[in-house]
């Protein structure tokens, strides 16, 4: 296509007889044949342009070479929640656990299993608990640091699981309302 476009434009042979009494260099001959090739030149280097930005003067090998700085990805800390803050589900067993090494207690841990389907391990916070097999219970996320493989910790004062009996300070964790003056 470009060669027909320059077939097109390219001025018709110049004859001896035309060059008669004119020096070899004449402005006024040549003008309009290098107009018409500055025209063509302009045309083809628009038409060339493949992309609406100016080049950004890097040869393809460098940017192939360079180095990007890859964006670290957000893993989430509770997954199985799926991005909810709590989740209900059943209790199917109460585990009592031991912590990892610098710790010696009996933490209580239940298993539930939550309406997606998904089976998790949940830290019981607090003193006592009324929970058993069967009790639905809400999930949020938040890990026991000394229990390996229990990211999750069911809430107090929610659905079947009562707040922690006589509790004054920090209530809100535990699930306790505030105690009526006499």
């Amino acid at each position: 296509m470009l060669s027909a476009l320059r077939g097109a434009v390219r001025a018709p042979p110049l004859r001896a007889s035309a060059l008669a009494g004119t020096t070899p260099f004449s402005t006024a001959l040549f003008r309009p044949l290098l107009t018409s090739t500055l025209q063509l030149r302009h045309s083809i280097a628009q038409q060339r342009q493949f992309h609406p930005s100016p080049s950004s003067w890097v040869t393809m090998n460098q940017s192939m070479r360079r180095k990007h700085k890859s964006k670290k990805v957000h893993k989430a800390r509770s997954p199985l929640l799926m991005s909810c803050p709590q989740k209900k589900g059943v209790v199917t067993s109460l585990v009592i656990a031991k912590p990892k090494k610098p710790n010696s207690a009996k933490r209580k841990v239940a298993r539930v299993k939550l309406t997606t389907g998904k089976g998790i391990q949940a830290y019981i916070q607090g003193e006592g608990h009324n929970l058993q097999e069967h009790s639905v219970v809400l999930v949020r996320g938040g890990r026991t640091k000394d229990l390996p493989g229990v990211g999750y910790k069911v809430v107090r004062g929610a659905l079947d699981f009562g707040g922690v009996v006589n509790r004054a300070t920090a209530r809100s964790k535990y699930g306790v309302k505030k105690p009526k003056k006499k």
